[in-house]
């Protein structure tokens, strides 16, 4: 009896059962009924943002419970384009895909503007092509859109509704009832609990000093050499008055008025946020050579006078000449 066939038989077996048990290590696909269920669920679903977001067209990608880009790369971003949404703002999902091997989240309509039907088309007349609505082909930016991509490895497994909320938790928060709430769970606890005790701490940003003690009531801005500075003034006699100084984006001092007369000052760090402060657009300083009206050479009205180097005279005309120039001759015409 020839051994060979009962070898070959013996060696397809093998190679059978090693691919049965390989696939069993591997993830089930998402069954069609999950399919549905998160369809259902994210489509136009309402959530509160937990993380900043870049404006423009880079979104957020979740992988393995890490979220890129990030660190520097996204403290780079944000310090160009600002951002987009920011912690404690609630926002909608706009559109939900999955596709490969992940699921695709825009917010409040995506980085792009979504063109209508109507501005997709285009007629031909003469050899030229116009759109009758004459909205231009380029993208616009939508600067409060974004997305999200929740990457998995090779396929979306059979997951639920609720463990897809779990991977989303850096990014979206669905159970707060309103913005304090998603905003407090997206801060350090020693920041929660300054929040919830109405504290202001040096070194927290504005939009935590106003999530503890409100908008002020009284703004006063100054200036300290080169440095430029707000005193947000919280409180009125005969009660505690507080007098938060804040540059830039950050709180550098917290000085506290007592009733008894007694003056409080705090400017040691108590927080640190990590990073450096982002400065809205009104913050940004006026860059060294901004745009001017003025002709090369023109000096600004009231301007002191420059001594660096002295004016030259003016040169003077030549004299007339002896002999007056003969007046203009006029010709007119006979009818």
């Amino acid at each position: 009896m020839n051994p060979r066939p009962i070898l070959v038989l013996l060696g397809i077996c093998f190679l059978g059962v090693s691919a049965m048990a390989g696939d069993s290590k591997k993830p089930s696909a998402l069954a069609e009924q999950r399919r549905m269920e998160l369809i259902r669920t994210f489509s136009s679903d309402l959530v509160y943002i937990r993380t900043q977001f870049p404006m423009g067209k880079m979104g957020l990608t979740i992988k393995n419970g890490k979220i890129s880009p990030s660190g520097e790369e996204l403290t780079k971003l944000l310090g160009m384009w600002g951002p987009s949404v920011k912690p404690g703002d609630r926002a909608i999902i706009t559109m939900f895909q999955m596709k490969g091997d992940r699921m695709h989240f825009e917010i409040n309509g995506g980085p792009v503007k979504k063109k209508k039907w109507y501005q997709r088309i285009q007629v031909g007349a003469g050899g030229g092509v116009m759109t009758p609505g004459g909205t231009p082909n380029d993208p616009i930016n939508n600067p409060r859109g974004s997305y999200v991509d929740l990457v998995f490895d090779h396929q979306i497994p059979d997951v639920t509704v609720e463990q897809v909320k779990q991977m989303l938790w850096p990014v979206f928060d669905f159970d707060s009832k309103s913005p304090l709430e998603a905003y407090l769970e997206s801060v350090p606890p020693k920041v929660k609990d300054a929040i919830n005790a109405h504290q202001v701490l040096v070194g927290m940003n504005r939009e935590m000093v106003i999530y503890a003690k409100g908008r002020p009531q009284k703004k006063i801005r100054e200036k300290d050499g080169d440095t430029e500075y707000e005193d947000w003034i919280y409180g009125d006699p005969p009660r505690d008055v507080d007098f938060v100084r804040v540059v830039g984006d950050e709180v550098i001092r917290v000085e506290t008025m007592k009733v008894d007369g007694q003056k409080i000052v705090r400017t040691d760090k108590e927080i640190d946020l990590g990073g450096p402060a982002v400065a809205t657009a009104a913050q940004k300083e006026k860059p060294v050579n901004a745009p001017t009206l003025r002709r090369p050479g023109e000096e600004p009205r009231n301007a002191p006078p420059t001594v660096s180097s002295p004016r030259q005279p003016a040169p003077v005309p030549d004299p007339p000449s002896s002999s007056p120039s003969p007046p203009p001759q006029f010709q007119v015409s006979e009818p």
